[in-house]
């Protein structure tokens, strides 16, 4: 039986985490301590799985005490992001190993931290990112590892939030770049690392342009340009075109986010947590569309965009190799879409021969089906058929982290970012 506590009650610790141990791996796990910093998120984790009322609870300040009172083998981060650094170093120092939601970390400062300190540790750090299984993105791994496509010249990914998902990251802790890391490292950093795994290659310099276009103070979408409003309550709130787009008027404002319940009308709503502040606030501090030119240490390029306000959600893939092209479009959340689909394929073009259509074999599932599949390789070991490292580590995180700061980096300063100088910077710098 091995044991488990996690820090940062969050949506996403029940539903990612709890629940599976509860309902699939409960032979073979435990949970044995919660730790956060609002008990509020203990009554309705509990309310929502009664049969762990008899779990410790401890406040943010007591790891140690928790780590003592439970003995976990394996502690959980899925507290807000930049709490992220402080309970993996702490479980490192005592020898246990981390599972961590992405990001890893909001800097690559912190996440050099990380590999230093488990270098140091007999604990071991796995970063869940999750896209990676993917049944269409592995079955793209599986196509690169064939060789079908040659040596990878140039990637083009361009990934579209639609205004639904989008405005979200813009009404809670996500606007803030000190919570976060801005959006290139909190989202982007999931693309990141799916471009470094499907290539094999790590990132070596990135240069990118960014900007705010439709959220904040300033923008042309702002029906008032007045601070502190929240959905629930705002006087001008129909004369926005993301509430209107999403609530009918008879509604009230409820703007579901994929981490926690933020329904304000309910008793259990978390403790000072407000999901419907205003996307038009002026302490927002981050872009919402980027593009970005990535080199590879081993030839390739990536040429990458993000838009976090659009019509409708996915991405378009491309992958060019020296005997290939692999192109694939995805529609996520078709039930969002404002029209009809077409059912996802992959497209293999030979560089000299006729078109060939993949049809994947599809799962159920979160994250088109790649939760189920990730929760089994971290409650029960790695898949011992897969022919291909798909779970993530401490370096794994630590270069999706430091792309996506790079990107902004890059925005900010207007020069093209060496990775290594985020990551080494007293090396690159003597």
């Amino acid at each position: 039986m091995k044991k488990f506590a996690v820090c940062g009650v969050s949506k996403r610790a029940m539903g990612m985490f709890i629940q599976p141990m509860l309902d699939n791996f409960s032979a073979t796990t435990e949970l044995v301590g919660l730790l956060d910093h609002d008990p509020k998120r203990f009554s309705v984790c509990k309310s929502e799985f009664p049969s762990i009322q008899g779990v410790h609870e401890y406040n943010e300040l007591e790891f140690e005490k928790m780590v003592a009172e439970t003995n976990p083998d394996t502690v959980i981060v899925t507290s807000r992001d930049d709490t992220h650094i402080t309970y993996i170093l702490k479980a490192l120092e005592l020898d246990l190993d981390v599972i961590t939601e992405k990001p890893m970390t909001t800097t690559a400062l912190d996440s050099k931290r990380v590999m230093d300190a488990e270098a140091k540790s007999k604990g071991k750090v796995t970063v869940t990112f999750n896209y990676r299984y993917s049944p269409y993105h592995t079955k793209i791994k599986e196509i690169l590892l064939s060789g079908k496509l040659g040596r990878i010249t140039s990637v083009d990914l361009n990934w579209y939030i639609d205004t639904y998902h989008g405005s979200s990251y813009f009404q809670r802790w996500n606007r803030k770049r000190e919570f976060s890391g801005g959006l290139s490292i909190h989202k982007s950093s999931h693309h990141f690392d799916l471009v470094n795994w499907w290539l094999d290659q790590k990132p070596t310099e990135v240069f990118a342009f960014g900007a705010r276009n439709y959220y904040g103070r300033e923008s042309e979408l702002n029906p008032l340009p007045e601070d502190g409003r929240h959905c629930h309550t705002c006087h001008v709130k129909h004369e926005c075109s993301y509430y209107t787009r999403w609530n009918s008027r008879s509604n009230s404002a409820v703007v579901e986010d994929d981490h926690i319940d933020s329904d304000h009308k309910r008793k259990d709503t978390y403790t000072n947590y407000r999901p419907d502040q205003c996307v038009f606030d002026s302490e927002i501090d981050i872009e919402d569309t980027y593009t970005a030119t990535i080199r590879y240490d081993k030839g390739a390029l990536l040429s990458y965009s993000i838009n976090f306000s659009l019509p409708y959600e996915g991405y378009r893939l491309a992958i060019n190799g020296t005997k290939g092209r692999l192109e694939t479009t995805e529609f996520h959340a078709p039930s969002r879409v404002p029209f009809p689909v077409p059912e996802q394929t992959i497209d293999f073009f030979p560089l000299f021969g006729a078109k060939e259509t993949i049809h994947v074999l599809k799962n159920s599932g979160g994250h088109g089906g790649g939760d189920p599949l990730i929760q089994e390789d971290l409650f029960m070991g790695e898949d011992p058929m897969r022919l291909y490292k798909i779970l993530s580590g401490s370096e794994d995180g630590a270069y999706a982290v430091t792309t996506g700061e790079a990107v902004w980096r890059s925005v900010k300063e207007k020069r093209s970012i060496l990775i290594e100088e985020l990551l080494n910077p007293t090396i690159v710098n003597s």
